[in-house]
């Protein structure tokens, strides 16, 4: 067998088990970092979309509390220097201009992507006799609304978010006390326990 017959042998037989073994192992290697990549991509964007929620709920509160005028019992602080929390669900009973007011500090949201529903509870009363009104806002463009006396619970599906606000009296900022102003934050925290990293938002706006 002279020199070409031996390269075209060789040209043309096929792979050997090892090779073949080796090959399917480079390619699941290459497999499993494609997927890994893509679980990370998914997992950003999942994230990235709960942040826009979070930061949409947050400028939301802060533009209604915003329009209340300066004296109205919800955006006044009354007692020290500060009204509300950022740590803990709170309401208090408010005096100005003559008026008296239970004002709470806190409410929830729920967005079921599932159903394509929007729900705001909004909790009245004193704590802990509170009084859940939850007003949903449905696909078909009806809105319904529903009172208990307890949180609801039937949100498998739903994604969950909890507004607290807090309202400063002549904060400091920068080193500058800002007389006869206040400053309100809102703090936006998705309460699903599924959700990882946790998304927490929080935004502020100065005002008389």
């Amino acid at each position: 067998m002279d020199q070409s017959q031996l390269l075209l042998k060789r040209k043309t037989r096929g792979f050997t088990l090892l090779e073949l073994v080796i090959s399917i192992a480079i390619l699941m290697v290459g497999l499993v970092g494609v997927a890994s990549m893509f679980g990370r991509i998914w997992g950003s964007t999942s994230y990235s979309e709960y942040m826009i929620q979070a930061s949409t709920l947050a400028s939301e509160k802060l533009e209604d509390l915003n329009r209340y005028p300066e004296g109205d019992p919800n955006v006044v602080v009354t007692s020290g220097t500060t009204a509300g929390s950022l740590t803990a669900d709170t309401d208090a009973s408010v005096t100005s201009n003559s008026v008296t007011d239970t004002v709470d500090y806190f409410d929830e949201v729920f967005m079921d992507p599932s159903a394509g529903s929007i729900a705001e509870t909004v909790a009245t009363g004193t704590s802990p006799s509170y009084t859940y009104t939850t007003t949903t806002h449905n696909p078909n463009g009806t809105i319904t609304t529903t009172t208990s006396a307890s949180l609801a619970s039937d949100t498998t599906n739903a994604i969950q978010f909890e507004r607290r606000w807090l309202i400063e009296k002549s904060p400091t900022i920068g080193g500058t006390v800002m007389t006869n102003m206040r400053r309100i934050t809102v703090l936006v925290t998705v309460m699903n326990a599924s959700i990882q990293p946790p998304v927490v938002f929080q935004l502020s706006v100065v005002r008389p």
